[in-house]
């Protein structure tokens, strides 16, 4: 959460440590959300789901090979932070897996 409040502050999101090394912001859709914070956030606290529009993003949304093959969004660009249209906070259950929303599509 530290990341997102530093964007707040700024208005914008210039991506995690590993999102720099890749050169883009690596993003999921909401049916592929839960998987990655599982395999890459997996016991993280303090995790945000942060939605954002991709016909918002533009031309530099760009749908890449990743996981099994499967097409995830990659930003090549910062996000403006006008673009977020919703934020939840995603707890954890007594086992440490995160308690994803209801209403995510």
């Amino acid at each position: 959460m530290h990341e997102w409040a530093l964007a707040e502050a700024e208005g914008r999101f210039i991506g995690s440590p590993v999102d720099i090394d890749d050169g883009y912001i690596h993003f999921s859709t909401a049916v592929q959300a839960a998987e990655t914070a599982r395999r890459h956030f997996a016991g993280r606290r303090n995790l945000l789901l942060v939605a954002v529009e991709a016909q918002a993003l533009g031309m530099a949304l760009k749908w890449e090979p990743s996981r099994g093959g499967d097409l995830f969004p990659h930003l090549y660009d910062t996000l403006d932070l006008a673009l977020v249209s919703r934020i939840w906070p995603l707890p954890l259950d007594d086992d440490g897996q995160h308690i994803f929303p209801d209403n995510i599509s």
